[in-house]
């Protein structure tokens, strides 16, 4: 029997655990952007005292596990290059900023000498102003041209709302120079009536990778002026680029600067992101061209103070008996009533569209027993909104009508919320640049700011409140992305090929793997050679072949029953977990019950309703081994390394009382399995190491089981990925590999590079697996260690003790580390 876990969440139980606060020095910086004036710092009540109002007595001070302060920090200031045009530095100056800081001047300085450059400093230190300035510079050199368009600039981003602010940033600091800047957002929600006079007019165009691959790259003839000009290509927020989206977005920009050749052009790119490890390594892995790196972040920073919140146990007891905390979106909707009472304008991140919703209700409904009034003033803020509910929703943000917002991470990139208080993280978002970036929305005016991170009942958030040095005394990390992966590299050799027919001399830009693949996209008869070159054969649109954010299946529409309104959309991939039939789905704070979900016309039919109870999906999966890449021996275990095929079914869901979490019942749902081809790290144990370990069979499966959920649920904190992002299976006695085998996978078509990463480092991802085990204070397992709410077995079996065991045994067998030379001489 296999026990499995597809990529999915967790729970958490250590008890009180004193650690003295300490002082680090993270990037947080003062905002610098160029259309927000800075705040007066005295509106604001300190973040200290922010804090203390929200743990008054002895039962909330003791969820707080830890307290991490962060002190103002001044900045440095440099001159912009003697290049940059005065109209623009006078532009600049009337926005309030007399000088730039040290590391915006160095950027600029790239951009001018015609390098590509990546900006990686804290949130809020005016990474913007980095890229806009020479940008506007250019852009106002190339108006004066005597003939032709002159010179444009094409901006990324991964949202369309940081478009969207990006572009009134631009009309703001651009106003002064008349027309010679003509900014336009160009996106899925631009009306047809202005995309003609963008590609013909606008110079300065913003818009998402998605709409680059499906609408400007595939029509770039009607392009071909814009893209014969184009100077400069800015990637803001380039470290959310990352597994197999960035692997896709990398290709796309292959294909783009291939056109941009093609029309005579070689544009510079610059890109921001948050502070990451060897940011330069990753643009050069995204862009494909050689990348200067400006990372030493001159900017102020207001101060900051950072808790670790450990919601406390309740009275009931989950699977098997286990103790149960309260849930981390209960105490988050709690903390983000009390903050708006106070007045504390306040964004909690939240990981899920449903869990957003949840807390949004639960706050207005608690605020609305203290004043009719403030319970107007939160709201969601999610993917999957119509345009105009999303352009509503950042409109109140901006204008000070919403007080607190419950958003996804739509609202963690670059978004200029000015103004904000305090920020909660209802549970660790899988990445340490992603915690950073999000607990830096607040203070972008200056002031001090209140960030704190509410644990779920998980082993990664458990085990990261009461270790807080893996968050603060560890490196941000290193963003993972193989643009050389098959699958996302075969579709994009058809889109280019559909663009310009492929010659010999583009091999080298589209990677090592694409002479491989060109003749079995010719076999597939999705391309065909001509004399010296590859031509698309089919009548469909090369680029509908895959969607760069999923598996390129038709996204489900969610339609209410009764009136036939479109409510929303949910990825194919995830329709199966979230709207099927009986689900509860949320949506703008009201509830609704799926009536149906049809798969043939990838439409979930809903009706309005009020249950007492959320859904949570039940999966079953099986794992077979395609190719072992890589095979290292452990002692006499072996670590492995390869391409797999998972098979995955959902198969029940169950029903969970709100905010306890507590289980009312299963049931039993009839949808088609779905088989992925991938890429994921095993290992296997002989059966003397079982002996060594004391782990008899009746244990064995539930010693693998265990050790499986918890390995899955710290790989986050060792590679750049969400654990939705991965999933595992473990079998007593595997057919392929003939012992006791646990699996980790990726779960994308391919893989997305975290397989290779938990490969890579396994002797510390394991060994923090198994102290995470071992330190938990529960007897027999719980959620903060070994259980998961979404394992297809019901969390049975388990073994807490023999996992431990097991581990020992395994970790005993781990090679040592490599020492550097250096190092070893020393």
């Amino acid at each position: 029997m296999a026990f499995n876990h597809l990529p999915a969440g967790a729970h958490d139980a250590f008890g009180p655990l004193s650690v003295t606060p300490v002082t680090h020095s993270v990037p947080m910086a003062k905002n610098h952007r160029p259309d927000r004036p800075s705040a007066d710092p005295t509106a604001h009540p300190s973040p200290r005292t922010v804090l203390d109002r929200l743990a008054p007595g002895p039962s909330r001070a003791s969820r707080i596990t830890h307290t991490e302060h962060l002190p103002p920090r001044a900045g440095r200031h440099a001159v912009w290059p003697d290049r940059i045009r005065s109209e623009v530095i006078a532009a600049v100056q009337r926005a309030g900023i007399d000088h730039p800081w040290a590391h915006q001047a160095a950027a600029a300085e790239h951009a001018m000498d015609g390098e590509s450059v990546v900006v990686a400093t804290g949130t809020a230190s005016g990474k913007s102003l980095a890229y806009l300035v020479p940008a506007l510079s250019t852009l106002l050199a190339g108006s004066e041209a005597p003939n032709g368009r002159g010179t444009t600039a094409l901006y990324l981003a991964p949202t369309k709302a940081l478009a969207a602010d990006q572009c009134r940033a631009v009309k703001d600091l651009s106003l002064p120079l008349g027309t010679a800047v003509r900014p336009a957002v160009y996106d899925g929600d631009t009306p047809f009536e202005e995309r003609e006079w963008i590609r013909q007019y606008a110079n300065y165009v913003l818009t998402n990778p998605d709409m680059l691959h499906r609408g400007i790259l595939p029509s770039h003839p009607r392009w071909a002026s814009f893209l014969r000009a184009l100077r400069y290509v800015v990637i803001d927020e380039c470290h959310t680029y990352r597994g197999v989206f960035g692997s896709h977005v990398a290709q796309v920009l292959r294909r783009l600067r291939r056109l941009c050749a093609r029309y005579g052009s070689e544009p510079v790119f610059l890109l921001a992101s948050a502070t990451a490890a060897d940011p330069s390594v990753a643009a050069e892995r995204l862009t494909g061209l050689p990348v200067r790196e400006v990372a030493d972040d001159a900017s102020p920073r207001g101060e900051l103070v950072f808790a670790l919140w450990e919601p406390p146990l309740t009275e009931l007891h989950g699977e098997k008996g286990a103790p149960v905390r309260r849930t981390a979106t209960a105490e988050t909707a709690d903390l983000l009533t009390d903050l708006v009472v106070q007045g504390v304008r306040t964004v909690a991140f939240v990981r899920s569209r449903r869990g957003s919703e949840l807390i949004s209700v639960i706050a207005q409904e608690r605020l609305a027993e203290v004043d009719r009034s403030l319970a107007r003033r939160v709201a969601a803020y999610r993917g999957g909104y119509l345009p105009e509910e999303r352009r509503a929703l950042e409109g109140a943000l901006h204008s000070g009508e919403l007080l607190g917002l419950a958003a996804t991470t739509a609202l963690e990139l670059g978004v200029d919320i000015s103004g904000l208080d305090a920020v909660l993280i209802a549970g660790y978002p899988g990445t340490r640049a992603s915690l950073w970036q999000q607990a830096g929305r607040a203070g972008r005016s200056g002031q001090g700011a209140l960030a704190v991170l509410i644990a779920r009942d998980d082993p990664l958030d458990t085990y990261l409140v009461h270790h807080p040095e893996a968050l603060f005394r560890q490196p941000v990390e290193s963003t993972v992305l193989d643009p050389d992966n098959p699958y996302v590299l075969a579709p994009h050799l058809c889109a280019a090929a559909a663009e310009l027919p492929l010659t010999d001399d583009d091999l080298a830009l589209f990677g090592p793997a694409t002479e491989e693949l060109l003749p079995q996209l010719e076999a597939a008869k999705l391309l065909r050679r001509r004399t010296a070159a590859w031509h698309w054969t089919r009548r469909e649109r090369a680029a509908d072949l895959t969607d760069i954010r999923g598996e390129g299946d038709t996204p489900v529409q969610i339609v209410e029953a009764a009136t036939g309104r479109l409510l929303g959309t949910v990825d194919a991939s995830a329709a199966h977990t979230s709207v099927h039939d009986g689900a509860v789905h949320l949506h703008q704070g009201r509830t609704y019950l799926v009536r149906h979900l049809d798969l043939d016309d990838s439409v979930a039919l809903v009706e309005e309703a009020s249950p007492s109870y959320s859904t949570v999906a039940r999966d079953t999966t099986s794992v077979s081994v395609l190719d072992t890449d890589v095979e290292i021996p452990w002692g006499d275990a072996r670590l492995c390394y390869g391409s797999v095929e998972v098979t995955n079914q959902v198969v029940s869901f169950l029903r969970r009382r709100l905010i306890t979490g507590e289980v009312l019942g299963e049931t039993k749902l009839d949808l088609p399995p779905r088989t992925l081809r991938t890429r994921a790290v095993w290992w296997t144990v002989t059966e003397d190491q079982l002996d060594a370990a004391r782990v008899n069979p009746e244990q064995l499966g539930g010693a693998l089981h265990a050790a499986e959920h918890a390995s899955i649920g710290m790989l986050p904190l060792f590679a750049t990925c969400d654990r939705w992002d991965i999933g595992g299976v473990s079998v007593p006695l595997h057919p392929d590999t003939l012992l006791p085998t646990v699996f980790v996978y990726d779960g994308h078509p391919g893989g997305a590079g975290f397989a290779e990463r938990a490969f890579h480092t396994a002797r510390a991802w394991l060994a923090a697996t198994r102290q995470a085990i071992a330190s938990c204070e529960c007897d027999a397992g719980c959620p903060s260690c070994i259980q998961s709410p979404k394992c297809g077995n019901g969390n049975e079996p388990l073994h807490k003790r023999g996992a431990v065991r097991l581990l020992d045994v395994l970790l005993r067998g781990a090679p040592e580390p490599e020492v550097p030379e250096a190092d070893a001489a020393t």
